[in-house]
């Protein structure tokens, strides 16, 4: 004779019901409605045989035999909830593959990468530089840092900085043979592009520009690539203010003009939401939306 398991979901029902004594604190921490519960305490008596609860004068109480099989079940869940906290506690150590792009990588992670090393000295980071392939969250991938506007489905989604798209040059440039003091005086330099022309141009169009000449200047595929021509004096960048942060800090690229644009898109750390509780990544997550918060200030 083959055994048969009861409904797993009446039997959660039924030891949420018994733990509070009531329909609609079980309801409550169950998200569902009091109906539901009521449902799934009737499915489970009508499988078992026996009536688990007795209700009077608007109190519920349990039956002998409610009793007896509550304290069983409750050890039971007991168990389970250990053993899925320890499974968890073994997600907090060990690798971590990150996937990101080369420019993001080399402008942001890896020069922060020993304030995690530090904090995590359990957690081995192992970075994938690549081209954003939105399906890069593969087995052997963790977590991805992806670039646009957040809108990817089946994966949970953190944004980091709020970024904004600034004119970047080399100090040399700025105070050279042609200064720029105001943003006309970009017709007589070279504009770098990132990508993209678009950018320049609704920068331009936005700080009311009309003198400079858009179509101009070379096209790089690479943010870090833009960055570090604007460095040996190259030309003027429209660059990524959290990418180049780096660099304005060390005082390699200056800005400016005060005018930016915010931009639409944003870096956002992904990953899948059945391992969002696994404790490496939440280790990644915490520290690294911690410290994009500070930046940010």
């Amino acid at each position: 004779m083959s055994r048969r398991l009861p409904p797993l979901n009446a039997l959660k029902a039924f030891e949420s019901a018994a733990r509070h004594l009531s329909f609609t604190k079980a309801a409550e921490e169950l998200f569902v409605t009091q109906a539901a519960v009521s449902h799934q305490i009737k499915t489970l008596e009508e499988h078992l045989g026996l009536k688990l609860f007795l209700r009077k004068n608007r109190s519920l109480l349990l039956t002998e035999e409610g009793q007896g099989y509550f304290l069983d079940i409750r050890e039971i869940f007991t168990q389970l909830i250990e053993s899925t906290e320890k499974l968890l506690a073994r997600g907090e150590k060990g690798s971590l593959t990150v996937s990101l792009t080369p420019s993001f990588a080399i402008q942001w992670l890896v020069p922060r990468l020993n304030l995690f090393n530090e904090a995590h000295p359990d957690i081995d980071i192992r970075i994938k530089a690549q081209e954003q392939d939105e399906n890069s969250l593969t087995d052997d991938v963790d977590v991805a840092i992806y670039y646009g506007r957040g809108n990817w489905s089946g994966i949970e989604t953190h944004k980091l900085h709020t970024e904004y798209l600034v004119p970047l040059c080399s100090p040399m440039l700025l105070n050279g043979s042609k200064p720029l003091k105001e943003p006309s005086d970009l017709q007589y330099h070279v504009l770098l592009h990132d990508m993209t022309r678009k950018s320049w141009k609704n920068w331009m169009k936005t700080s009311g520009v009309r003198e400079v000449k858009v179509n101009q200047g070379p096209i790089f595929s690479h943010s870090s690539m833009v960055l570090q021509a604007a460095g040996h004096g190259q030309g003027v960048a429209l660059g990524n203010s959290v990418l180049a942060k780096p660099d304005i800090d060390a005082g390699r690229l200056v800005v400016p003009f005060s005018h930016s644009l915010e931009s639409k898109n944003a870096f956002y750390l992904v990953f899948r939401e059945s391992q969002s509780e696994l404790g490496k990544i939440v280790s990644f997550k915490d520290w690294m939306l911690a410290l994009v918060a500070q930046e940010q200030s």
